[in-house]
């Protein structure tokens, strides 16, 4: 077994590691409030960590503006190592947390859509992986500040320039109209953006979940409708979906959302255009925790193709 002696007591060089938990916090997150709230204390015990950092290595860590702060010379370079070394440490409390013992459950957070058409026809599959994963899972209506919610893994679509966590790409995808078989056998098959936006279209409100509209959707593609035939107008995005399952008309559907029901026929895809948009999928993890080998499996069996039944 490999050894390691210092030369000196790590005490006499690092006064305080509370001191520099608080300082990885801070500047992370650029702000002294939002450190605060994260380790759960008061900003004014931060600012005092943060003090007494400056005033033991005599030198300034921060430049404080009015309504900002950000990193001198001597900061960043401290908060380089910092981070590098909590990130190492956090790995290996994971590590030897589940050495030997039942793994934890693992709380997934995600939109109904995506728990829904994504995860529960899959879920069976977790059993397969070694070792199998145990999740339970929360549905979340609108993006929830990672800081205030217990989550380990949220999966979220946009951007992937969220503040409260870290962003890994999951997977881009495709939008696209799809139907039911039922509905193409009483309905001509649309040849032109022309013919489709003349058919009977539902859609989810835009405003939950961040899904697309059909408007949206046509001026994307370059056509600009003149009328757009909506039957039907959803709150949420899997409701729009059923409709179109139940042949009441064409909806919008999401490539790696609805992957399984076009493998199963329950809906079918029409090609008369389809939109690469600039959102992706993004698994994020909350900020304080390591990107841990269990979140990884967990992530690389979400990319997972449902085509092959993993």
């Amino acid at each position: 077994m490999k050894t390691f002696r210092a030369t000196k007591g790590y005490r006499r060089i690092v006064p305080s590691l509370t001191a520099l938990v608080e300082f990885e916090a801070v500047a992370r997150l650029s702000s002294f409030t939002f450190a605060a709230t994260e380790l759960g204390v008061t900003q004014s015990a931060v600012s005092r960590q943060i003090r007494f950092l400056e005033e033991t290595l005599a030198v300034r860590l921060f430049r404080r503006g009015h309504r900002s702060i950000e990193l001198t010379t001597e900061g960043e370079a401290l908060y380089l190592v910092v981070a590098e070394s909590m990130q190492k440490i956090a790995g290996v409390f994971d590590r030897l947390a589940t050495t030997g013992v039942e793994q934890r459950e693992l709380v997934l957070a995600s939109t109904a859509a995506f728990s829904q058409f994504r995860l529960l026809p899959r879920l069976a599959n977790l059993k397969k992986l070694d070792p199998p994963l145990q999740l339970r899972l929360t549905t979340q209506m609108f993006t929830a500040d990672l800081r205030h919610v217990e989550v380990d893994v949220a999966v979220r679509y946009g951007d992937g320039q969220w503040t409260d966590g870290t962003s890994t790409l999951l997977f881009d995808v495709e939008i696209f109209p799809v139907c039911s078989p039922q509905f193409l056998k009483e309905n001509d098959v649309p040849v032109s953006l022309e013919q489709l936006a003349g058919m009977a279209l539902v859609e989810s409100d835009s405003t939950s979940e961040g899904w697309m509209d059909w408007t949206e959707w046509f001026h994307a593609v370059g056509f600009r409708p003149t009328r757009l035939n909506k039957v039907l107008r959803c709150s949420l995005y899997t409701d729009a979906v059923q409709a179109a399952r139940y042949g009441q008309g064409i909806v919008l559907g999401w490539s790696r959302l609805v992957d399984h029901l076009l493998m199963t026929g329950e809906l079918v895809r029409l090609g008369v255009a389809t939109l690469t948009p600039a959102e992706s999928f993004f698994v994020v993890v909350p900020h304080g925790r390591t990107i841990s080998p269990v979140i990884t499996q967990l992530i690389e069996w979400l990319r997972g193709d449902p085509a092959t039944r993993d």
